[in-house]
């Protein structure tokens, strides 16, 4: 079924593909006459060159206007999409109240009909035993700044120099 309709979609997309090609090529033909060069003098085709150059520039003007106002268009759509955005962010949202509802009533809602028994949360939760803290002694702060120094050592040595 599926490759059925993935192959009628491609013959559409090809006949949509001829059928604009073949309306380009009739635009195009009607338009743009064919060109009857054979027969004609240097002036005259300078003429057509020149005649061509107009229309290319004419066309060239034209699309340079279209642009500008696409382009002028695009950043008016922009700005009012911008505002569009401010104004819905200003708006005020109700505050949420609180629900107070069970676990037993909160799985009802989620699961449906399917939960039957009451299930403690409580007992499945591990327990976890706090460890005392181990307090230091306070000691003298100069024996701390010494032995975090490394001076120590050098203390001990000097003291049996003397």
């Amino acid at each position: 079924m599926l490759t059925k309709l993935l192959k009628t979609a491609a013959a559409m997309l090809d006949k949509d593909k001829q059928e604009k090609k073949q309306e380009r090529e009739a635009t195009l033909s009607e338009r743009l006459p064919p060109l009857q060069l054979s027969g004609l003098s240097i002036q005259d085709l300078q003429a057509l060159c020149k005649d061509l150059h107009h229309k290319i520039d004419v066309v060239d003007e034209e699309r340079y206007d279209i642009e500008v106002k696409v382009n002028k268009n695009n950043t008016e759509i922009e700005n009012l999409s911008q505002k569009i955005f401010e104004l819905k962010g200003k708006m005020k949202r109700p505050a949420l109240k609180r629900v107070k509802i069970s676990a037993d009533a909160m799985l009802g809602a989620l699961l449906g009909a399917r939960v039957k028994e009451s299930v403690d949360f409580k007992a499945n939760l591990k327990t976890v035993k706090k460890e005392e803290e181990k307090k230091e002694e306070v000691t003298d702060w100069r024996k701390n700044v010494e032995a975090m120094s490394g001076m120590e050592g050098r203390k001990k040595l000097f003291d049996a120099g003397q």
